[in-house]
């Protein structure tokens, strides 16, 4: 099963393993999207792009009109959710103009610590 992982880090950090990998070819070969705050995730996670990502997972290319319908939502609605998550890097779009989300699982990473 095809997993990508959501997580919180810095960018530096998120960085700094990506050149890791790229010299030695070891390390985390997941794959990862990242945000840098937990704010900025659940900005771009709305309750309604959740809702989105739990329909496309392992769906494969669709239309926007055939997302709506997945969700039971209005098509422009989710025209607007589906280019804000193609924006922030979740979805994909192909040469045919669907969008795309190649996962079948989703993982959500990040931590709270006390201030």
């Amino acid at each position: 099963m095809k997993t990508v992982t959501l997580d919180v880090r810095a960018p530096s950090e998120a960085l700094a393993e990506f050149a890791q990998v790229w010299k030695t070819g070891q390390g985390a070969r997941s794959d990862r999207i990242s945000f840098a705050t937990p704010e900025l995730l659940w900005k771009v996670l709305t309750a309604k792009r959740w809702e989105l990502l739990k329909a496309l997972c392992g769906a494969g290319p669709v239309t926007v009109r055939d997302a709506a319908g997945r969700v039971g939502r209005d098509v422009k609605a989710v025209h607007m959710d589906l280019t804000a998550l193609v924006s922030a890097g979740v979805l994909s779009r192909t040469a045919a103009g669907q969008v795309e989300f190649p996962y079948e699982a989703v993982k959500v990473e990040f931590l709270l610590q006390a201030a």
